[in-house]
């Protein structure tokens, strides 16, 4: 049913009130046109429509728009926003026809609006910074988060407009989000307001009892306060009055509010009469611009002279102000025992900023000044919490580089601009990472390559039978999901090398062929591959065919000059490795041979080594790559004999490996547990620190049976999460 002809007539009345309000902010012939024809489209669209308490729809439209223009600081495109806003679910209406109507700004806005309204915001108490970032990244325009602090001010102050379920979310955003922005911009008065409604609605008793004890010592404390405020008063006339002051000034005091004490109380844990900072002064100075920080010093100093202050509570926010723009002095001083006043000082120009915030702050900079550039500066200071003072922040046009996504149960996670849903199950756990094999966004399903926007809320799909692949790589953005699944690959490329190493140790124990160190280098060597992890990993996956190995070695063990037709480069290989080639076999079984292993370099089964014959007579065997290899071989090179392996499969020796992570707790018991328990191998010795740089640093002493077993070693220690390089040492 339409409105009455009495309903239409208080509607229009306060439609005009509100056209006077703002006509100090919005004063342009032409954008009140475009305000008019916005309230005359909502008031054809919601014509007949009423809050929960029964009041007529448009005045919740109005008073919104007020407080947006009065109390936050906004202009005409706010009223406008103000009127449409809600207005494409509430009546059908499409935004591309606002857009045409009203144009791409107040378009931009009402999208903007439309986002943080779906927004899930059960779990924001566990991820309130988060969110508020999810805020900003969901605005393109400033406008759409301060109506949104302006929507709920009038929540607060017209709480029977809300139904019980929907109140209770208001006051959970606003304890966890709009306080929090409010404080950041300055909007004090605004805060406090919300502050008080939220612990009414949270606390009543609580609040109804510091009330009535307020109330109850009112008298007292207003002879307290005279009493206090006297002789500053009189020394700041008197300094007028003399000359030394040129200016004059206002002093105000007050009760803190009643959230502030109930604050203290909790934080100091004592009752009501404990609580000694109750009184607040404020002496607000009207002087010339270029006297405001030396007037605001003198006063500082005479109070300070006629009461003892508390060095630790004084705040100068004058010479380097709030990163809101506010600017004051604070110092608490002692008026008598057990009574304390907070006195703020500062001028009139610095108390319109404190109680209009980042609005107030630009309109004392000129006419020049436009509403862009004042909410510019509104996203600098949401944006950037170590930013000390405005002045100081820097300009730069908005580019989220990341992005907030929900799960099915509210939590919210932030990743990079740019991941998909491989990257949010990673960040979820690596298992549900590893099993992924899609998700639903939204109900609608997609792969997991699927590139995800702000806001989405994810479940992800599970599969036993799905399992990491190289390709996956190509599919997610975070360092994290590319980590884990590099590592997975690793892992699965180890089992397989082990699973090969056993397969061609078997065939060529049934050939008949000894497994030396030059059977295995010379077919790294012939099946080019970079070392005999790979080679067996190849023979596991059937990349190398097991018969071509024998065709090879066959041919190798045949007469000289018979050889098997082979290509020119692998001919030339054999020749150089030859198994005829002369050399002194070391190892297992090897008789009458006196050598041993140099320190220099710890030598094991499977490393390229050479013989060095000492001054005794007696050989110590060196790695290729030993540091002493090359001064040896330069100034006794007639004392270097060739060597080779024999015999590896049984016998250790002795390693060393360096381990350099990231500090974490518990990374230590995983490597351990990967040579104790998963490698089956003894550590001789370990020690542990940390370096400069706070990355994590192992040394560890092993016995190794040969190279093979020591590179897998290091490549499942690498496989640890946390771990960042593993080397080989001397």
């Amino acid at each position: 049913m339409p409105y009455t002809l009495k309903e239409r007539e208080s509607i229009q009345k306060a439609y005009e009130s509100l056209l006077v309000d703002i006509r100090p902010n919005v004063n342009d012939s032409q954008k009140l046109k475009v305000v008019e024809d916005a309230y005359q489209f909502c008031l054809e669209k919601y014509d007949g429509k009423y809050m929960v308490s029964g009041k007529a729809y448009l005045f919740h439209l109005i008073e919104l728009a007020r407080i947006a223009v009065l109390e936050v600081g906004l202009g005409y495109i706010s009223v406008v926003s103000a009127f449409l806003h809600g207005i494409t679910y509430k009546e059908q209406v499409s935004m591309d026809d606002l857009e045409e109507r009203y144009g791409k700004r107040i378009a931009t806005v009402l999208r903007g609006f439309d986002k943080i309204s779906a927004l899930h915001t059960e779990r924001v108490a566990y991820n309130s910074d988060n969110f508020r970032d999810l805020f900003l990244s969901l605005a393109d325009d400033m406008r759409t988060v301060l109506l949104k602090v302006a929507h709920r001010v009038y929540d607060v102050r017209n709480q029977q407009d809300v139904d019980a379920d929907r109140l209770a979310k208001y006051f959970h955003e606003i304890k966890y989000i709009y306080i929090p922005i409010v404080h950041r911009l300055g909007l004090y008065k605004i805060k406090a307001e919300l502050e008080e409604q939220l612990m009414l609605y949270e606390n009543p008793e609580v609040y109804h009892e510091i009330k009535a004890k307020i109330e109850a010592t009112e008298e007292s404390r207003k002879h307290i306060a005279e009493r206090f405020l006297a002789p500053i008063r009189n020394r700041l006339d008197s300094e007028i009055k003399n000359g030394k002051y040129k200016f004059t000034y206002q002093i105000k005091w007050r009760v803190k509010s009643i959230p502030s004490i109930y604050a203290k109380m909790k934080a100091q844990n004592v009752p009501f009469e404990k609580v000694y900072d109750l009184l607040a002064a404020r002496v607000i100075i009207d002087c010339a611009p270029k006297d405001e920080i030396g007037c605001c010093w003198c006063v500082y100093a005479d109070i300070t002279n006629l009461y003892e202050p508390v060095p630790e509570r004084m705040r100068d926010w004058i010479t380097v102000p709030k990163a809101s723009g506010y600017e004051s002095l604070h110092a608490t001083v002692k008026f008598e025992e057990n009574v304390f006043f907070e006195v703020q000082i500062r001028t009139t120009r610095m108390d319109e900023i404190a109680e209009m915030g980042q609005a107030a702050h630009y309109l004392y900079k000129g006419d020049k000044q436009s509403s862009e550039d004042w909410l510019v500066g509104v996203r600098q200071v949401l944006e950037n919490p170590e930013l000390v003072s405005l002045e100081n922040s820097y300009k730069k046009n908005y580019k989220s580089d990341k992005i907030f996504i929900f799960t099915p149960e509210g939590d919210l996670k932030q990743l990079p601009t740019g991941s998909t849903v491989l990257d949010f199950a990673y960040e979820i756990h690596t298992q549900v990472g590893e099993t992924c094999s899609g998700a639903k966004i939204n109900g609608r399903v997609v792969p997991i390559r699927h590139v995800l926007a702000n806001g989405d809320k994810v479940e992800i799909i599970t599969n036993k039978k799905q399992s990491p692949n190289a390709d996956w790589l190509n599919w997610v953005a975070t360092e994290k999901s590319k980590n884990r699944i590099r590592r997975f690959l690793k892992e699965q490329e180890l089992k397989e090398s082990e699973l090969g190493k056993g397969m061609l140790h078997r065939r060529l124990k049934n050939w008949k062929i000894p497994t030396t160190e030059d059977v295995i280098d010379l077919l790294v060597r012939t099946f080019k591959t970079e070392n005999s992890l790979q080679l067996y990993h190849k023979i596991a996956t059937e990349q190398i065919n097991l018969a071509d190995i024998k065709h090879f070695l066959s041919a190798e063990t045949d007469q000289k000059g018979e050889r098997a037709e082979k290509p020119a480069e692998q001919v030339e290989t054999v020749k150089k490795e030859s198994f005829e080639e002369e050399s002194l076999s070391i190892g297992k079984d090897i008789k009458n041979v006196n050598y041993k292993l140099a320190k220099c370099c710890n030598p094991i089964p499977g490393d390229r080594v050479f013989g060095f014959v000492t001054n005794e007579g007696n050989i110590t065997i060196h790695r290729v790559n030993c540091p002493n290899a090359k001064s040896l071989q330069e100034r006794y090179g007639y004392r270097i004999i060739k060597v080779r392996w024999n015999g590896i499969e049984n016998g250790v020796s002795q390693a060393t490996i360096k381990i350099i992570g990231e500090n974490k707790q518990g990374l230590l018991g995983k490597i351990t547990k990967v040579i104790s328990e998963d490698m089956q191998v003894d550590m001789q010795n370990a020690m542990f620190n940390t370096n400069k740089k706070g990355l994590f640093e192992g040394v560890i002493v092993v016995q190794i049976p040969d190279i093979d077993s020591l590179e897998q070693l290091m490549g499942r220690i690498k496989t640890v999460e946390g771990i960042t390089e593993v080397v080989r040492v001397e």
